[in-house]
C-alpha cells in the first residue's frame, strides 16, 4: 500500500523517467538524445495531465474541499452493518480473488478498513475469507489497524481473517457455504472477481442478506447489479476507496483523473466542430503519435 501511494505522491518523478525513457529512438539511431518528432504530441500531452494531477493533489493536501458526490452504495454501508447489529449477524467481506498487486484489490483494501472501523465501533462480528495467500496478509493488517484505530483491539482476533484455499471454484464453494451455513446479515463483495462472482453473489442473495458489490470487471458487473442491492460501477470502486479514506493523494489523483477526463471530452468536441464545419485536419496528424 505504501508503494502504490509513494508512486502517486511522485509524479514529478515519473514524468522524469518518461522525459528521459521517451528518447530512445534517437539514440538507436546513434544521434544521442531526443524525441521523435511524432511522439512530441504523447509527451506534451502526458505533461500537461501530470501537471492537473498533481495541482489536485496539492490542493487536497493544502485542505481544499474536493467534491466528490455521494454513491449510493456507500450510503448503504452503515445501514448494512447497522442491520448485522441489530440481527446479532456477521458482516461477510471479500476482498475479491485477485493479489495485492492488481489495484482493485488495493481499492478494496480502503473500503474494508472502513467496514472494519464501523464493526469494531458496534462490536459486529466480521468475517474476511481469503483466497489469494499475499492479499490475506495485507487484508489482516488492514482489519487490525482498523480496530485499533476505533479504539477496540480488544475485539480482534487472527481468526476474524482467514485463509481458505488458492483454488478458485474451491474458494467459491467455502465462501458460499459459509453464507448458507452461518447467514450473515450483510455481504461485501468488493474486488476483482470472475466466474465465481455470480456464483457468490446468487448464494448470498438466496440467505436474505444486504448485498454491497464493486468491481471493475466490465463482464462481471452486470451480475451484481441482478443480484445485490447496490454496486459500486467500475470506477466508483476507486472513487469510493479515495472517498471513504480521505486521503489527499488518493482523492486529489480521483479529481484530478476526472478534470483530465473532461479536458479529453473537450478536445474531442473542438476537434469535431472544427473538421465538420471548416473541414481542417491540420491536428489529426499530430495527435497520431506512431
Amino acid at each position: 500500500m505504501e508503494s502504490y501511494r509513494g508512486s502517486l505522491a511522485r509524479p514529478g518523478a515519473a514524468l522524469l523517467w518518461l522525459a528521459l525513457t521517451a528518447a530512445p529512438a534517437a539514440a538507436q539511431g546513434g544521434s544521442g538524445w531526443g524525441i521523435r518528432e511524432e511522439n512530441v504530441s504523447a509527451l506534451v500531452l502526458f505533461i500537461v495531465f501530470s501537471i492537473v494531477i498533481v495541482v489536485s493533489i496539492r490542493l487536497a493536501r493544502m485542505g481544499r474541499p474536493l467534491f466528490v458526490r455521494r454513491i449510493a452504495g456507500l450510503n448503504a454501508v452503515e445501514e448494512a452493518i447497522g442491520r448485522s447489529t441489530e440481527l446479532g449477524r456477521k458482516v461477510l467481506y471479500v476482498p475479491g480473488i485477485m493479489s495485492i498487486d492488481e489495484v482493485q484489490t488495493l481499492a478494496s483494501l480502503a473500503v474494508l478498513k472502513h467496514v472494519a472501523k464501523h464493526t469494531a465501533e458496534y462490536g459486529t462480528p466480521l468475517d474476511v475469507p481469503n483466497k489469494d495467500p499475499l492479499t490475506f496478509a495485507a487484508a489482516r493488517e488492514t482489519v487490525k489497524e482498523a480496530y485499533l484505530e476505533a479504539g477496540r483491539p480488544d475485539l480482534f482476533s487472527d481468526d476474524i481473517v482467514h485463509y481458505i484455499t488458492y483454488d478458485q471454484f474451491a474458494y467459491t464453494a467455502a465462501v458460499s457455504g459459509i453464507m448458507v451455513r452461518e447467514k450473515p446479515a450483510a455481504n461485501f463483495l468488493v474486488g476483482s472477481f470472475y466466474a465465481e462472482s455470480l456464483l457468490l453473489a446468487e448464494a448470498g442473495q438466496g440467505t436474505g442478506a444486504i448485498q454491497i458489490a464493486g468491481t471493475a470487471e466490465v463482464a462481471q458487473i452486470p451480475f451484481f447489479v441482478v443480484t445485490c442491492d447496490y454496486t459500486l460501477i467500475g470506477e466508483e470502486l476507486y472513487a469510493a476507496s479515495a472517498y471513504l479514506s480521505r486521503e489527499p493523494v488518493m482523492l486529489g489523483s480521483v479529481k484530478g483523473q476526472d478534470f483530465v477526463k473532461l479536458m479529453l471530452l473537450a478536445w474531442i468536441v473542438i476537434g469535431l466542430l472544427i473538421a465538420t464545419f471548416f473541414g481542417n485536419l491540420a491536428l489529426q496528424g499530430w495527435l497520431q503519435p506512431q
